[in-house]
C-alpha cells in the first residue's frame, strides 16, 4: 500500500466539486503521472489507492451516468 505523502505534495490532492464535506465521507484524488492517486481525506497522511489512469477515467465516466446511483 502506498502512503499518500510518498505519492504527491499536499498541494496536489482535490477533492471533487461534489463534495460538501459536511458527512465526512471523502475521498481526494491525485494526478501521479501516470497514475491517478485516491485517498481518504479524513486520513491525509494515511494509504492511497493507485489507479491506471485509464481505469480512472472509466470510472469516472460511469459515475457521471449514473451507473453506481442507488436504486430510487
Amino acid at each position: 500500500m502506498n502512503h499518500s505523502a510518498d505519492l504527491a505534495p499536499e498541494s496536489a490532492w482535490f477533492k471533487s466539486s461534489y463534495s460538501s464535506g459536511a458527512e465526512g465521507n471523502c475521498v481526494e484524488a491525485a494526478n501521479v503521472m501516470p497514475v491517478v492517486a485516491v485517498r481518504d481525506s479524513k486520513d491525509k497522511e494515511g494509504p492511497a489507492i493507485v489507479f491506471p489512469r485509464s481505469s480512472w477515467a472509466a470510472f469516472v465516466a460511469r459515475v457521471r451516468t449514473g451507473a453506481f446511483d442507488a436504486p430510487s
